[in-house]
């Protein structure tokens, strides 16, 4: 079966309806693209050129290309595209975290009025739809652009990929997939639950390179990811943000997970980090009190 034909079955078979990537519609524009220049003495190499703007920008019109029939069509109709499907996936994502990690009168509120009802298995099944949903969303979007660079002969269309990445749009690099991976392994190696996974999380693992902790997942055959726990401004593992950054998310499951699985490392890290607050809140309030007194 093709992929835009699976694709389209599958998106179909969302019992909530999810929004998604134009296949067929992108397909339809790159076949308009091959047959009018296929009668173009123009060479295909000279009309692929896609010129990216500022990565500041993060428009889609800043991507403009000179082919006189994708122009204006292909590039802003998936970055638009793909806004939505990482804006749901997030939002979804989010709110099956919220509901699980829920605890006394908030669980208690949360269970009765959300759709799940109590059901924790509806609620687990949730979490695996939507890496399913993650998952073929982004070999979509690998499939339609692979497609865009062998009609022009370019690789433009791997340009676009890549800025996208710096974005940080690409549905992969979204930190509530790396909260659901966190939440399954957490499931599947807890007592009582093991025997309830899914195919999808088998080859999920937390790894270990050199001390620093990694999550190694194959999750399709298209699909293999290696998400690096180190953070980029400490360099140091990830640990709780605290608020320290107006977007910040608590990646709860994923502390859980490594609080588990290195708890000596862990345990340290906690006593590091309240002393290195307490010696933050301290110098905070000295230097208030000297501002106050004029000192």
């Amino acid at each position: 079966m093709k992929f835009c034909k699976k694709y389209e079955e599958y998106m179909q078979s969302q019992d909530q309806k999810k929004p998604g990537v134009g296949f067929k519609n992108l397909k339809k524009i790159l076949k308009r693209c091959r047959r009018d220049v296929s009668h173009s003495p123009t060479s295909l190499q000279s009309q692929s050129s896609l010129i990216l703007g500022d990565s500041s920008d993060k428009t889609s019109e800043s991507y403009v290309h000179p082919c006189s029939v994708c122009d204006g069509s292909f590039f802003p109709s998936l970055m638009k595209e793909m806004f939505m499907v990482v804006g749901c996936f997030n939002e979804r994502a989010q709110k099956v975290l919220d509901v699980h990690l829920a605890t006394g009168f908030k669980k208690y509120f949360v269970w009765c009025k959300d759709k799940f009802q109590g059901n924790h298995g509806a609620l687990i099944q949730e979490g695996k739809d939507l890496v399913g949903y993650a998952i073929i969303n982004a070999i979509a979007m690998r499939k339609i652009l692979k497609k865009y660079d062998k009609i022009h002969d370019s690789n433009q269309g791997q340009a676009f990929r890549s800025q996208v990445q710096s974005m940080h749009m690409d549905i992969l690099q979204s930190p509530w997939l790396c909260e659901l991976i966190a939440l399954h392994i957490n499931l599947r190696e807890t007592k009582g639950i093991t025997g309830n996974g899914s195919e999808l999380f088998e080859s999920c693992f937390l790894i270990f390179n050199d001390g620093k902790p990694s999550l190694s997942c194959e999750l399709s055959d298209a699909v293999k990811l290696e998400i690096d726990l180190t953070c980029s401004i400490c360099l140091d593992t990830v640990f709780d943000p605290a608020g320290v950054y107006q977007r910040s998310l608590h990646l709860d499951e994923l502390n859980i997970l490594l609080g588990q699985s290195c708890p000596k490392y862990w345990e340290e890290r906690l006593k590091t980090e309240r002393a290195e607050r307490i010696r933050q809140t301290k110098e905070h309030w000295e230097s208030q009190s000297r501002a106050f007194l004029g000192i």
